[in-house]
């Protein structure tokens, strides 16, 4: 029985309601008080606490639109400008860096879920995490989708362990530097100098005809990719094609963001869209939640995130170190592409845990502003990958 003050039925209420945490979130995150933890988190503290005093439901038809209709949205919102061409080109080093990152992430979640019993989705559990400490919350909430998982109480608890340890791991990156003896592991290269603008910064700005582009490109990438597994699901039906349907949405929605990206880059507005819509998901996620079973099922998954972030630090550094010093072996040189620095490395392991937007604030809080745009480009080529490689984690872990 429906015993919330907002009745589950009472459709526009609840998307108020959502709409509303999800403004917390935002306000939150800028208050004195509030910067310890992402937006995120506030979001999903506030929905949590909403659902369990009876003031939103636990359950209603509104979280499943949210689900079904605003999830799928957002992801081409964040690619708009996804240019592969030039996250090849420019991220140089920082995307070596990068792909050890991916490779030390989905290596540390099989690792864990090999070591520790997660229960009948681990496999799953794996894909998301994958996929979160690829590119983030977007490829969360796609893998997510993806996968069918619905436990709310595991979703949230992995929320807050997630955001808990990958503030923790923004420590220890910050202060890898100060060791004079961790930097002669790698090559001594000076990143004081910036020749090229940030990716995401632009002289633009937001109009209806951007915000207008920019929500069309995304229904129409939605409404081709499913075209498209309806299709293939029609000559291959013995095989699970549903579950590519964001890997489809992720290339349709890349490729115009590179071969036109001039073209793409005036739809201005879309990624703040995108990142609304992923407040509201947390948010009707969250509102799923019983605290009892969130506190439960938390410790688990912190000693599961240990493990993975442990794991992806030894191939990050460990073995970028190794490629460092048998760069410089084998080519006789002491720079070279493969001759890896600590700072990259530093900038490319903040991009696949923590994203686009923390990568380059380090960069420049550490006094490396040369390595602001490729960090931007790295986290920008965690929202490609993140989503394809957290599904093939889950797949080769199931």
């Amino acid at each position: 029985m429906d015993t919330s003050l907002i009745p589950a039925d009472q459709h526009f209420a609840v998307m108020a309601a959502l709409f509303a945490i999800a403004f917390f979130g935002f306000w939150a995150e800028k208050q004195n008080w509030g910067k310890l933890v992402t937006g995120t988190v506030w979001a999903i503290l506030a929905a949590i606490i909403a659902s369990n005093l009876n003031i939103i439901p636990k359950s209603a038809d509104a979280y499943s639109f949210v689900f079904r209709y605003l999830v799928p949205a957002l992801i081409p919102l964040f690619l708009i400008n996804a240019n592969v061409k030039r996250i090849i080109m420019e991220s140089g080093r920082v995307g070596i860096g990068f792909i050890l990152a991916c490779i030390g992430s989905a290596a540390g979640a099989i690792v864990g879920i090999s070591l520790l019993d997660l229960g009948a989705r681990e496999a799953d559990l794996a894909g998301i995490f994958t996929a979160t400490y690829t590119g983030g919350s977007v490829n969360y909430a796609a893998v997510i989708q993806s996968t069918g998982f619905d436990d709310a109480n595991i979703i949230s608890a992995a929320t807050a362990v997630d955001n808990l340890m990958s503030a923790l791991f923004l420590a220890v990156l910050a202060i890898m530097p100060a060791s004079k003896w961790l930097m002669s592991k790698y090559a001594v290269r000076n990143h004081e100098l910036e020749e090229t603008q940030p990716y995401a910064q632009s002289s633009q700005q937001v109009t209806g005809f951007s915000l207008a582009a920019a929500l069309t490109f995304a229904l129409a990438v939605v409404a081709l990719s499913d075209a498209t597994v309806m299709l293939l699901e029609s000559w291959l039906p013995d095989y699970e094609i549903s579950r590519l349907r964001y890997v489809f949405i992720t290339l349709f929605s890349i490729l115009p963001a590179t071969i036109a990206p001039q073209a793409m880059h005036k739809l201005q507005g879309g990624e703040t869209i995108g990142i609304v819509l992923a407040f509201v998901f947390f948010a009707a996620i969250a509102a799923g939640a019983d605290v009892a079973k969130l506190v439960s099922v938390a410790p688990i998954l912190l000693a599961f995130v240990v493990i993975l972030l442990l794991i992806h630090a030894v191939i990050v550094f460990g073995l970028g170190a190794l490629i460092s010093h048998l760069s410089k072996k084998l080519s006789g040189k002491e720079d070279n592409l493969f001759r890896l620095s600590l700072p990259e490395l530093i900038i490319a392991s903040n991009a696949s845990i923590l994203g686009a937007t923390t990568a380059p604030a380090l960069a420049m809080a550490r006094g490396w502003p040369a390595l602001a745009t490729p960090g931007i480009l790295a986290g920008v080529a965690g929202y490609i990958v993140g989503t394809p490689l957290g599904l093939l984690v889950a797949s080769l872990a199931g």
